[in-house]
């Protein structure tokens, strides 16, 4: 992708990550990436971890629950639109949409994202219905 690049958000999402969330691509440069995510309303995703990849992720609309685990530390925070959480390499996290509107957030993966093999699948706090 050459540096100096502006893209519009896709109409429809491109992808559907490990967790469940309906993934539409943005920018990515060397040294991370840029996706908008969506979780469907009443829904819950799949627990997972990475391998090598920290994530950031800023929320824009909806409500929700998230719980992460990391290093004996565990929480499960309420996520809602201008909330920021952090997802450091090796963390167990899931996420869960309550409400009536989908949960949607930017998310920044440092490095880009590697493809296949990055995610592996965890106990979570809720059984994910994805």
């Amino acid at each position: 992708m050459p540096p100096l690049t502006v893209k519009h958000l896709p109409k429809h999402p491109d992808d559907t990550a490990p967790h469940g969330f309906k993934k539409r691509t943005l920018l990515q440069l060397a040294g991370g990436a840029m996706s908008h995510l969506e979780l469907s309303p009443g829904q819950t995703s799949r627990a997972i971890a990475h391998r090598i990849v920290n994530e950031i992720w800023y929320f824009l609309e909806g409500e929700g629950e998230m719980w992460r685990k990391l290093d004996g530390q565990e929480e499960i925070v309420q996520v809602a639109a201008q909330v920021c959480v952090s997802i450091p390499v090796g963390t167990h996290f899931q996420f869960r949409a309550i409400g009536k509107e989908p949960l949607i957030a930017v998310g920044v993966s440092m490095p880009p994202w590697p493809g296949g093999g990055e995610v592996y699948f965890v106990s979570g706090a809720w059984l994910s219905d994805l």
